[in-house]
């Protein structure tokens, strides 16, 4: 299993109601789909580690 970092993140009222509503479309929770949208993020910047590839991805659809 992959250790998972715990952070404090902030933003605006809005951006979470909007995130939340995505989320729940995708059958994600918040915290599973913001690390979804930056996983997407860092393979398209081409900035994803290596070891990407031993990380679970059954959530991506």
């Amino acid at each position: 299993m992959t250790l998972k970092k715990k952070f404090l993140l902030r933003v605006d009222q809005e951006i979470y109601d909007a995130l939340e509503r995505w989320a729940n479309d995708e059958f994600r929770s918040v915290n599973a789909h913001i690390e979804y949208i930056l996983r997407n993020a860092l393979k398209e910047a081409g900035r994803l580690p290596k070891i990407e590839s031993k990380i679970d991805t059954r959530d991506e659809k």
